[in-house]
């Protein structure tokens, strides 16, 4: 099962989940992104961060449903977190309203946290090992599993709490089914990875869905219990509060957050770190920060004194297991992918990306990945494309605008709305007799060109198209386009140069008007000689100048 999936339809292209994924365990393709199960740790934060709500964790609610509607009784176990996730309801008011929901009773994951804790003791006390690190953490155990497989001797082979109380419920009754409910996204592959331990894992999200569906009201209450230490897991150092730190020979340490785990890992790897129990979280504020409360209830100062106040002093009376009984095996998941073999392949990528020498190479970020050559790497293994680089695409859109604005033979004028010149091509300046840009970058448009028009445009918001005017201090005649762009704020003046044919215009009119001219002359003195015919003949004068007026009329009209 996939805990969490996309909604393809809504992602948009920001990376900003790539950006935040501390393994780079998503795939962009065809404008859509994409989790690599196999690389995911399911630590949640893609989910968290997506402004479009592309993410989403899988709903295992109906899956819990059909458990309650069997004859084996369905006991919820309630992560220590809940506190800080419904504020004022303690256990006695959740165990009431998840009894309404069906569930046959609801007891504290923190019960079984107790147990680990212990067990962690014992492996302290007893244990030879250098190191150790808490396997509380899925995410973290997913972690070290696919990234640091070196460091997993150190890995407490321990069930996690959640496991040990399922398995301590199963225990105490022999056909009961456990659903956890928690802020975790982890836990749900967890359980399905370890079978027949945890039969169906909720987040926070999903229960209070489902009681506003059912129509169950929490109430506000709370309770005390001084044997409730282990209350304290869901926050960082959670875990040591629990523990005796009593072994000379350990440093007793938290960790949280993956960027921060995976540091300390590195530094194990290259045996800088020895004698330390460690306690890893993959959320910033442990449980507490998991990516459910993260994204609906972020309040981590408040949350932790809910815990705080909530917590007792003494551990929860509980029978402990052996040690066998509380064993976990991890194995390393395979998931690295080769790299290149050759180096002209990544730089071949680079060049394709526009990076042709160090100094091009930014390392900005901006595509998620933390180096360029990083983003080579996974667009070398199909996770990632050549178009997810911003800089990339903005000197590529700069080139093709400024290449067009260049090479246009129409004169293109920017504006603000003080009619200050914010951009002027080539065209442009010749038009007004300019040298260079500079001359007049900044300035008031009127030192140019009368401003009447662009004030008009401005005041009215209507634009102007194809205004032909004679722009005498250039000699030149144009025809003239203003637009009002209101969003960014700018006049935009397109000026064609029609000089050449207006000069064509007047001499065609200058022709025509000499022809009338010299028509006239011709129908003047034809006018007196065919007078003078008439007369001989008998004929109207009248009649012959009406004959000649239509032609000089066919004259003019040419």
């Amino acid at each position: 099962m996939d805990c969490l999936t996309l909604k393809k339809s809504n992602c948009k292209n920001c990376y900003k989940c790539i950006r935040h994924c501390p393994v780079k365990s998503i795939r962009f393709s065809g404008n859509q992104a994409y989790i690599i199960g196999n690389e995911c740790i399911l630590c949640g934060q893609c989910f968290v961060v997506c402004p479009q709500d592309a993410k989403q964790i899988v709903d295992e609610t109906e899956k819990v449903k059909v458990l309650l509607q069997r004859s084996d009784p369905v006991i919820v176990s309630l992560a220590p977190s809940f506190i800080a996730n419904y504020e004022g309801v303690g256990i006695n008011a959740m165990r009431e309203a998840l009894k309404k929901l069906g569930f046959f009773d609801a007891e504290e994951t923190a019960v079984g946290a107790t147990i680990v804790k212990t067990e962690y003791e014992h492996m302290i006390d007893s244990d030879m090992r250098d190191i150790i690190i808490s396997s509380c953490c899925h995410s973290i155990n997913l972690l070290i599993q696919k990234y640091f497989p070196a460091e997993l001797p150190f890995l407490a082979n321990v069930l996690s709490p959640m496991q040990a109380h399922c398995k301590d419920i199963k225990r105490r009754y022999s056909n009961a089914k456990t659903v956890f409910i928690g802020p975790c996204v982890a836990k749900k592959d967890e359980a399905q990875y370890y079978e027949g331990i945890v039969d169906a894992v909720l987040t926070f999200d999903e229960l209070t869905s489902w009681f506003k569906s059912a129509g169950v009201e929490l109430a506000r209450e709370t309770d005390s219990d001084e044997h409730s230490r282990a209350r304290f897991f869901p926050t960082t150092g959670g875990i040591l509060k629990t523990m005796a730190q009593d072994n000379p020979k350990y440093t007793y340490m938290a960790i949280d957050g993956v960027e921060n785990c995976m540091a300390a890992l590195k530094d194990i790897e290259t045996g800088k770190i020895h004698n330390c129990f460690i306690e890893m979280s993959a959320c910033s504020g442990s449980c507490i920060g998991g990516p459910v409360m993260e994204k609906f209830h972020r309040a981590p100062v408040k949350d932790y004194m809910a815990v705080a106040q909530f917590a007792g002093d003494k551990d929860f009376e509980v029978e402990q297991p052996d040690s066998y009984e509380l064993k976990k095996n991890f194995t390393v998941i395979e998931r690295r992918l080769q790299p290149p073999s050759e180096e002209a392949e990544i730089t071949e990528i680079l060049h394709r990306m526009g990076k042709t020498k160090p100094s091009d190479e930014l390392n900005c970020g901006s595509c998620g990945y933390n180096t360029c050559r990083e983003k080579a790497i996974a667009i070398y293994h199909g996770k990632a494309e050549i178009s997810m680089c911003l800089p990339y695409l903005k000197d590529k859109a700069e080139s093709f605008s400024d290449n067009i604005v260049r090479n246009t033979p129409n004169g293109l004028i920017l504006l603000n709305e003080k009619l200050e010149v914010q951009q002027i091509n080539k065209a442009a300046l010749r038009i007004m007799n300019l040298r260079s840009p500079s001359d007049i970058l900044g300035d008031g448009v009127v030192r140019v060109l009368d401003p009447k028009d662009f004030l008009n445009v401005l005041q009215t918001g209507r634009n102007m198209h194809d205004k032909r005017m004679y722009l005498a201090e250039y000699d030149k005649y144009v025809e003239e386009t203003i637009i009002y762009d209101k969003e960014y704020r700018l006049l935009i003046c397109i000026m064609r140069d029609v000089t050449q044919e207006e000069t064509v215009r007047e001499q065609k009119e200058n022709i025509s008007r000499q022809t009338v001219e010299i028509a006239d002359k011709v129908v003047d003195k034809q006018m007196r000689i065919v007078q003078e015919i008439a007369s001989l003949l008998g004929e109207t004068a009248a009649e012959t100048k009406i004959a000649l007026s239509k032609l000089k009329e066919s004259i003019s009209n040419e």
